[in-house]
């Protein structure tokens, strides 16, 4: 496979059939991102959509490091991407910067 194969079929995967059996991924992070909090049970972290989809492609990319060469891992992990970046851009707030303790965050 090549690039452009990888992108075209995350592509297909993300803006298809993946949505039409779990919903839109802003919904779906959504509810992730509260339940991920929920389950944290601490009052001073919050999950957004966006940390689901960013903790979703490490999930990939622990899997690409630690396993045998899958395609798929590759390819979920740049629809994780597409979509948090998506999620980010179209959020009330957008992707804000800011400095916390000497060091770069997105918020």
């Amino acid at each position: 496979m090549y690039r452009d194969d990888f992108l075209k079929e995350a592509e297909r995967i993300v803006c298809s059939d993946r949505e039409s059996q779990y919903g839109a991924p802003e919904d779906s992070f959504g509810l992730i991102a509260e339940l991920w909090t929920a389950y944290l049970g601490s009052e001073t972290i919050q999950v957004d959509p966006e940390d689901v989809a960013a903790m979703m492609t490490l999930l990939k990319i622990a899997r690409i490091r630690y396993g045998v060469f899958k395609a798929d891992s590759w390819i979920d992990a740049i629809g994780y991407l597409a979509c948090g970046a998506e999620i980010a851009c179209n959020s009330s707030d957008g992707l804000q910067i800011q400095t916390v303790g000497g060091k770069h965050r997105a918020e």
